[in-house]
């Protein structure tokens, strides 16, 4: 018999990703045998501890890792170094302040979750289930395995595990963003959407591996490196294999022309999911893309730069129009990280090691911020009055109409989104305008200066619908607001047309589509305006951190970027 030798497996340096996952494997079992009155409890304590557990692995490898840069790991299939780490820890993160949301009961005691996903909207099913309280806590395990391949997926050195990262962060999604439970319609739409496009996606990015591995003869990114040196004869497998990769890796970010899924699965999912899918998935996407660009592909530089530079001007540009049209802060949203997706690409393009540390800062940056702003417009509700005339919460006011007098009516949150628009927008003493400048000044010390000036102005352009967001709230009376007549049954999305007269405006769960009435399950409501739901406090607290990360990071940036600048050296 032949000797089998063992691989040799580093378990040490794969503890955040293992914590993560096997509380999700946990998670799932806790499911089969806990009761139904503590599983939320068990769910929620599981969850939380497994990423605050990761945070606490990251730390404890930060000091080893920032001595030796980093070690192999798999056989050279993962790699655990300094980007590695924070990514991991910026994901980990994100996806804790994320949980929060997922467990906030903010309307009548009921989260954002269909109580059975599987039903047919307005059936009689779905309104048994509400009535007997079912709650979907399987989201926990869901978003447990989704942050596993999240945290996964930057960390990869080989196309085979890369793409099986990209299915385990994927699939969880898909059905998370078709578990809504106000606008059932509207967020089964989005997870077919969704489904379908990622798996199309999934299709290219495979065949283009298939097309890498049949010029190098191997799937790691350093055997493919190696082969880019030395001409063979087969140079046109390499372009189009590494075209079809960055088309995955892109429309995983949302860039242009990859992007059509955004702002449909944005509004339709429900708002925590867009919260952590905006956030998360961005991160590890452009994590990926970072090893690709800079581990596999450095000597097609020549080639590459094309497609990043016009990726990344037709990202910027386009996601910055797009959102000045949008009537619905969620849209708004969704064009908006489209333009951010551009931004980052900037330094991408640098291709240094200053273009790194940009590029983590500012996704720690954008993260923090997007997690806060979805988690107040997930707060914002319309508010009417029953037959009692006492209040009755209704669903998340989205269009941008009825967030006019906001600031006038609670200020607090009014202030905290403004926050979070001028980082958005990059204004100083925010997170977001230490992150862009980053990432300019490598794109400028890269030589793509051309590339920095366009992301100026696009951010210029941006500031528009930013700041009128703001006036809106502060110096807009809610009467005065454009298309506030007649919007006075929040049953319906802004721009829905029902086929028949719709049922009147309901106290409890109405199911919300696009050219679908709503359907009236209580008593109506005479009247509804715009309120702020503090729900259990959960949501307040993560919008909080958010907050304060916020401006921590734009007032003194200065440890961050040491300690990522410290450790920004991808091993090959």
């Amino acid at each position: 018999m032949s000797g089998f030798t063992a691989p040799e497996i580093a378990w040490g340096p794969m503890t955040p990703l293992l914590v993560v996952l096997l509380a999700a494997v946990v998670g799932v079992l806790v499911e089969a045998f806990v009761p139904a009155a503590r599983r939320r409890t068990v769910q929620l304590v599981l969850t939380l501890g497994a990423l605050a557990g990761a945070l606490l692995a990251v730390a404890a490898l930060w000091s080893d890792v920032e001595r030796t840069g980093g070690t192999d790991v798999l056989s050279g299939s993962l790699v655990v170094d300094g980007p590695t780490l924070v990514l991991q820890a910026t994901i980990a993160l994100l996806a804790l302040l994320s949980t929060l949301l997922f467990a906030d009961r903010v309307a009548g005691g009921e989260d954002a979750f269909a109580p059975s996903a599987a039903a047919v909207p307005g059936s009689d099913y779905e309104e048994l289930a509400r009535r007997k309280g079912l709650r979907q806590t399987e989201v926990y395990p869901l978003l447990l395995f989704a942050t596993g391949g999240m945290m996964l997926f930057p960390a990869t050195t080989d196309l085979l595990t890369l793409f099986v990262a990209l299915e385990v962060l994927s699939l969880p999604l898909y059905l998370l963003s078709g578990m809504g439970r106000r606008r059932r319609l509207l967020s089964q739409e989005a997870s077919m959407k969704y489904f379908l496009l990622g798996a199309f996606v999934s299709a290219l990015m495979l065949f283009g591996i298939g097309l890498l591995y049949g010029y190098a003869g191997s799937l790691r990114y350093a055997d493919i490196a190696a082969a880019t040196t030395t001409p063979n004869g087969m140079e046109g497998l390499l372009v189009v294999g590494a075209l079809l990769l960055l088309a995955g890796l892109f429309f995983k970010v949302g860039a242009v022309p990859f992007h059509m899924w955004t702002p449909d699965v944005y509004q339709g999912a429900p708002t925590p999911v867009t919260a952590f899918m905006a956030a998360c998935t961005k991160v590890a996407a452009f994590g990926a893309l970072l090893r690709v660009v800079y581990g596999m592909l450095p000597t097609m530089a020549w080639d590459l730069e094309v497609v990043l530079w016009i990726v990344a001007i037709v990202t910027m540009v386009v996601g910055t129009v797009a959102a000045l049209v949008q009537t619905d802060v969620k849209r708004l949203l969704a064009y908006s990280s489209i333009a951010h997706a551009g931004f980052v690409l900037t330094g991408i393009v640098a291709l240094d090691e200053a273009g790194i540390t940009a590029v983590l800062f500012y996704l720690l940056a954008y993260g923090a911020t997007t997690v806060g702003a979805f988690g107040l417009v997930s707060l914002v509700r319309e508010q009417g009055t029953g037959d009692d005339d006492g209040p009755v919460v209704l669903g998340e006011a989205t269009r941008l109409s009825q967030w006019a007098g906001l600031g006038r009516s609670h200020p607090v949150a009014a202030v905290t989104f403004t926050l979070f628009l001028l980082s958005f927008a990059g204004i100083p003493l925010t997170a977001g305008f230490v992150g862009k400048f980053a990432v300019f000044s490598a794109a400028v010390e890269g030589g793509a200066w051309q590339l920095a000036l366009v992301g100026v102005l696009a951010s210029a352009a941006a500031a528009f619908f930013y700041v009128r967001i703001i006036v809106l709230m502060f110096f807009t009376d809610p009467q005065e607001a454009p298309g506030v007549a007649g919007e006075t049954a929040p049953g319906l999305t802004s721009d829905a047309t029902p086929d028949v007269a719709p049922e009147p405006a309901t106290a409890v769960e109405p199911v919300e589509t696009v050219g679908v009435p709503s359907v009236a399950v209580a008593e109506p409501v005479r009247a509804a305006r715009t309120t702020v739901a503090a729900g259990e406090g959960l949501t307040v607290v993560a919008v909080g951190i958010c907050a304060v990360l916020t401006v921590v990071l734009g007032v003194a940036p200065s440890p961050v970027l040491d300690a990522i600048a410290s450790v920004a050296l991808l091993l090959p």
